[in-house]
């Protein structure tokens, strides 16, 4: 199976020059930044969490790579209370907590690099992006298997782990995860047609702990 051709979006001196403007803009007219992936897919994450007969209001809930922390922040709108971001970006935690103030929600944030130690326990662990820029990285093999152990010990034994990639499929995931973890549920995302065949540009899955 192939990798993925290293890029910048690999590296954390990319992602910390880009929270560093995000905090000026937020600073300076109350911008948050992007929601990665879009508002209909939070929302369609948001919907399976809800009609989950296992989650709860008070479920805990991890967000790696949280970046500006707007995942979660939808999450708290909706009435979640026990909701945690970890980024290893310390601007990206900045921003995130001060979003997360201006809003009134207590959302715990921490400065955090999951390829060396994730600590907890969670009843839901969710990531949008992070593994995609992990994969960008010359390490990837390496930091794949430091990020699944990690994710994996940090998962409750009757926990959801959700994924959602722009460069993965399915099979690829499943192939990358088959040690780990279990495919339960494929969210649904939107698709487009090309030449007769219809895709999807994003990948949403649910998974389980082996």
């Amino acid at each position: 199976m192939e990798e993925l051709q290293e890029s910048e979006l690999g590296s954390q001196e990319y992602w910390d020059n880009r929270y560093k403007e995000e905090i000026e803009n937020f600073q300076d007219h109350g911008d948050p930044g992007e929601i990665w992936f879009g508002e209909d897919t939070v929302e369609r994450l948001i919907k399976w969490i809800e009609k989950n007969e296992t989650a709860t209001k008070e479920s805990k809930i991890l967000d790696v790579g949280c970046g500006n922390g707007m995942f979660l922040i939808e999450l708290a709108t909706e009435g979640y209370t026990n909701l945690f971001g970890v980024d290893y970006s310390k601007d990206a935690i900045t921003l995130a907590k001060s979003i997360a103030q201006k809003q009134g929600f207590e959302i715990q944030y921490s400065e955090c690099d999951i390829l060396e130690h994730l600590d907890g326990q969670f009843d839901i662990i969710h990531d949008k992006g992070t593994y995609d820029a992990i994969s960008l990285n010359a390490n990837i093999k390496e930091f794949r298997g430091k990020y699944l152990e990690n994710v994996h010990k940090a998962l409750d034994p009757n926990g959801f782990f959700i994924i959602t990639t722009c460069n993965w499929t399915k099979d690829e995931l499943n192939e990358h995860f088959r040690n780990h973890f279990v495919c339960v549920d494929n969210i649904p995302t939107p698709q487009f047609q090309f030449g007769g065949k219809t895709g999807n540009t994003v990948t949403s899955l649910v998974y389980r702990k082996i």
